[in-house]
């Protein structure tokens, strides 16, 4: 089983008010945190919707702005043409990274329940998602998830989602606090 490792990173940050990939925990950008917790679990990782330094990245597919299925999409293709079994996302901007075990494969796509960019499809999924993104204009996760027939699973994990540079700034003082460096 040969998994690829795609950190989705293709939104605005709107919310954020600046680059939220390149946006420091702990004297690290928040993308290099996501890539070290997908690294373990996967053959080969890309960045989807943008570039990042020392990442192979692809623009997301069929266009940009179309949020994470655009870069999922784009990992299943790329997944596909090089010889991959399955994508495992994660968001550029969630810590820490959900674990999938890496000794069997999944029969069906996965996903943490609640945190829906972190999954593991199948590339057989690509061209369903392509016929979903091209017959309607409903580009929400939930919405692929129900199509695609995902699966949600649960972790003990506490996830967090930084949307606002103060989201973020009190997670690096509780870890600082606890003597995370």
């Amino acid at each position: 089983m040969k998994r690829l490792g795609a950190i989705i990173a293709g939104g605005k940050a709107t919310r954020f008010g600046a680059d939220k990939a390149a946006a420091l925990l702990i004297g690290q950008p928040l993308m290099e945190h996501v890539a070290d917790g997908l690294r373990d679990q996967v053959d080969k990782l890309i960045v989807c919707g943008r570039a990042w330094p020392g990442m192979d990245w692809v623009e997301d597919r069929p266009f940009a702005d179309m949020g994470p299925l655009g870069g999922l999409n784009a990992a299943l293709h790329y997944a596909q043409q090089n010889g991959f079994d399955e994508v495992v996302t994660a968001g550029c901007d969630v810590v820490p990274v959900a674990q999938f075990p890496t000794d069997h494969p999944y029969e069906n796509a996965v996903y943490i329940d609640g945190h829906y960019l972190f999954g593991v499809w199948p590339v057989a999924l690509a061209p369903l998602l392509d016929r979903h993104l091209r017959d309607q204009d409903n580009l929400s996760m939930r919405n692929w998830i129900a199509i695609s027939g995902a699966r949600a699973i649960t972790s003990a994990d506490v996830f967090h989602n930084f949307n606002t540079p103060r989201e973020l700034a009190k997670y690096a003082a509780q870890q600082s606090n606890m003597g995370i460096r």
